[in-house]
């Protein structure tokens, strides 16, 4: 605990380099995809392949993740997702690569992530005092929202330069570099009172875990809801910038880029300091804000694209301050030999709701229209941030407020 800030420095200094490699990278993927087939139903597929595993993984992996060296997990996580990429990057350059063996690369992505995230979350309270966890989330979230901005312009950027192949390699130095950065430091395993060494029992109590803090439960089903109805909104931002709007790649890339951006600040005001402000209340308030922002995008005419962009920059403010406070708040709830399980699970569930949403994109634009989606969802966003400042246990899970 004493040396956390050298701790985090080299945690931090790695997963930089790797998360914005694999964004770039990420962003190259889909861009190659857009121009080789220009079908929407592939890089629905693509998206899907990259959410799917994750999905149903974590929902038992965390049983693994409180029973494993948690550095070590991360560890051959990365060197997974490496040896993944260095392999299709082969394929690649001996000109043999289809478009399934890229949905297999985002699969076996989506895996490693599966390990990887929680185990790094739930590694956070065992190696900094529990009065900067709100900190050291708002850094994550900038380290995450600088991916936001660097990799689609980067991205598009290689694309232009140099072959896919090429750019695939970026992965597995980001990758490689993070492995080393994890290697410089010690990750204390926690200690379990009970090793029962049975999937199912550990996994409910996992559960049991999340039931056993009053409020926690309600937290989760209501952030995985509003996750249902951010998703089919998020898809349909580079629609709503071409065709309500009548933009076009500049638009759009601007409205990524403050998406990105405004999430970065959303980080930065968190890591500044210690707020005397209750968690769950910035929690719903960010959902509350996100909901309304999205209802009067959905209101605006077409020759408003600058009150769009500033919903837009306000969205990804909320979003920052959501993921920061949420994460934090879950941290100092509960014991660390419950947190690989609990993380998991909640990555995991969370990833279900998002991939119907995903499915219900194109329903909703077709029959209720680009903005009439932006409205309803909006609406639906605002109702549950509202819900969680009325429910008595929500707002007394942050224990400095009780």
């Amino acid at each position: 605990m004493e040396n956390w800030k050298r701790t985090f420095a080299f945690i931090w200094s790695g997963q930089l380099i790797s998360i914005l490699s694999s964004s770039v990278v990420g962003y190259a993927i889909i861009f190659w995809m857009s121009l080789e087939t220009g079908s929407p139903e592939v890089l629905a597929l693509a998206t899907m392949s990259g959410m799917l595993p994750q999905a149903l993984l974590g929902l038992f992996i965390g049983v693994y993740i409180d029973r494993w060296d948690r550095k070590r997990t991360m560890i051959y996580a990365d060197g997974f997702i490496a040896l993944c990429t260095l392999l299709l990057a082969v394929l690649f350059y001996l000109g043999v690569a289809e478009i399934w063996h890229i949905y297999l690369l985002l699969a076996c992505r989506s895996i490693g992530s599966a390990f990887h995230m929680p185990a790094m979350q739930a590694s956070v309270p065992l190696l900094a005092p529990e009065d900067q966890l709100t900190r050291i989330a708002g850094i994550n979230q900038m380290i995450s929202a600088s991916a936001n901005i660097v990799g689609p312009a980067l991205g598009a950027l290689l694309i232009g330069i140099t072959s896919i192949g090429n750019i695939l390699l970026l992965d597995v130095a980001g990758a490689v570099v993070a492995c080393l950065s994890l290697l410089c430091i010690h990750i204390p395993r926690p200690i379990r009172s009970n090793l029962m060494h049975n999937l199912h029992r550990e996994f409910l109590e996992g559960l049991m875990a999340i039931k056993a803090v009053r409020g926690l439960a309600w937290l989760f089903t209501l952030s995985i809801l509003v996750l249902l109805f951010i998703m089919p909104v998020g898809v349909l931002y580079p629609l709503m910038t071409l065709q309500h709007f009548g933009g076009g790649t500049f638009e759009m890339s601007l409205i990524e880029i403050l998406w990105g951006g405004s999430s970065l600040l959303g980080g930065a005001l968190m890591s500044l300091r210690n707020y005397n402000i209750n968690r769950v209340v910035l929690i719903c308030s960010s959902n509350i804000v996100v909901g309304l922002a999205f209802t009067l995008s959905g209101m605006l005419s077409s020759t408003a694209f600058v009150g769009f962009a500033l919903l837009t920059a306000l969205e990804g403010i909320a979003g920052g301050v959501f993921n920061s406070s949420f994460i934090s708040v879950v941290q100092t709830r509960l014991d660390s030999g419950f947190l690989g399980r609990v993380l998991s699970i909640y990555f995991s569930v969370g990833q279900l709701p998002a991939a119907l949403g995903l499915l219900g994109t194109g329903f909703l634009a077709d029959r209720i229209g680009l903005s009439n989606t932006f409205i309803v969802c909006g609406i639906a966003i605002l109702l549950l941030g509202t819900l969680g400042l009325v429910l008595p246990n929500v707002l007394q899970l942050d224990q400095r407020h009780r």
